[in-house]
């Protein structure tokens, strides 16, 4: 197909997961997958087990489409974005972590200039769990309960195209390591929100997917977390690449 993204090396549209396009700094290369807009329900349900009192079930509608990486930032990308790997697990295919919240950002500016119009953002909490659910309504995206095969959860930090993708052909939204997105953190509302961008006011981001020192219910799609923009873990990446 013709590539309408001077930002993009090569595009294309597969049977299962639609329009994707990759992108390359140096040697490092980084597929995104286009997200549709769409609406879905924001939470989870009351009687979901390993539920938080934070995941009030709510609809949201998304009106704009977006790209997300179809699998972590690996360490080789972000030491060719950034010059240094800060990984505490070494490998450059393996998911770069021990960043912060404005680590990410920094990334994500210099990542902007190497290539004009790519426009990369940390997704919006609704954005990521929208992806990350990929139409499904269950605890996991693949299910209800917690299965090894689908995501990496006890171990230590994995090469992603080991595990399957979801309906959005995303790899690792659950574990391995925990996510960063732009939103402050705070109460949900009960009634229906469009393009919810999180509380104007709080000193906490949001963090997603859980990681592989997590337990099960810590990897539902509704499970929420958050720490100070400064913090750095063995378990943190930026969402989505």
């Amino acid at each position: 197909m013709e590539n309408p993204w001077p930002w993009a090396d090569e595009v294309g549209v597969d049977e299962d997961y639609r329009l994707w396009a990759e992108f390359s700094i140096g040697k490092a290369r980084q597929r995104m997958r286009w997200i549709p807009p769409g609406r879905f329900m924001m939470g989870s349900p009351e009687e979901e087990d390993g539920r938080g009192e934070d995941e009030t079930q709510h609809p949201v509608t998304l009106t704009h489409g977006y790209w997300l990486g179809e699998s972590s930032c690996t360490q080789a990308l972000w030491q060719a974005v950034m010059g240094e790997n800060p990984s505490r697990h070494e490998g450059d295919d393996l998911p770069v972590e021990q960043v912060s919240w404005n680590d990410c950002r920094s990334f994500i500016a210099k990542l902007g200039k190497q290539l004009p119009g790519l426009n990369l953002v940390l997704p919006t909490e609704a954005q990521w769990e929208y992806a990350c659910r990929a139409g499904s309504k269950t605890a996991y995206w693949w299910g209800d309960e917690m299965d090894d095969d689908y995501a990496n959860m006890g171990r230590r930090t994995e090469i992603e195209a080991r595990y399957p993708a979801n309906d959005f052909g995303l790899r690792s939204m659950s574990g391995n390591v925990l996510e960063w997105c732009a939103d402050r953190f705070g109460d949900y509302p009960s009634e229906p929100v469009t393009d919810p961008i999180g509380p104007a006011e709080g000193h906490e981001r949001v963090l997603r997917g859980g990681g592989w020192f997590n337990y099960g219910r810590f990897l539902r799609s509704a499970c929420r977390s958050a720490d100070t923009p400064d913090y750095r873990s063995f378990g943190l990446r930026p969402a989505g690449g």
